[in-house]
């Protein structure tokens, strides 16, 4: 059995994609959750609503509610967004290679519905020196 195949114990602890139309999404998001979400958009630095949080608790993904970070790893990085230095677990977040605008970039997206989270850097703090750079818009935060 190759060794990138995933046993079936692994694929059972990942949840269920979640899949809905545009229209579905549209209907569930704000036009700046939209916008930020299904189509790769980015808020404008220092005007989300979680860049200054500090309190405890759990960030989810706006539009289906999966847990991706932890307060404990989030950060002040002064770009203007939201910064953690790890996901909740490997599997909540999945990282796709971004050529747009020039830039060569790594953008993060929600593993369970595939919305656009992000971008991640190798210019973060220890343990894993990651700067993961997130839209306040994609996130929904539960406190604890």
């Amino acid at each position: 059995m190759p060794e990138d195949r995933e046993t079936a114990a692994e694929a059972a602890k990942k949840p269920e994609k979640v899949v809905k139309s545009e229209a579905e999404w549209r209907a569930k998001l704000t036009p700046e959750q939209y916008h930020v979400l299904r189509e790769k958009g980015t808020e404008r630095p220092f005007t989300g609503a979680l860049v200054n949080n500090h309190d405890d608790g759990f960030y989810h993904c706006a539009a289906c509610g999966a847990k991706l970070f932890k307060s404990d790893t989030k950060f002040e990085s002064g770009s203007g967004w939201p910064s953690f230095f790890d996901p909740i677990t490997k599997d909540a977040v999945e990282l796709h290679e971004d050529n747009t605008y020039g830039m060569r970039r790594v953008e993060v997206t929600c593993a369970q519905c595939g919305g656009h989270l992000g971008h991640v850097f190798p210019d973060g703090p220890g343990p894993t020196g990651q700067r993961y750079c997130i839209n306040s818009a994609s996130l929904d935060f539960e406190k604890q």
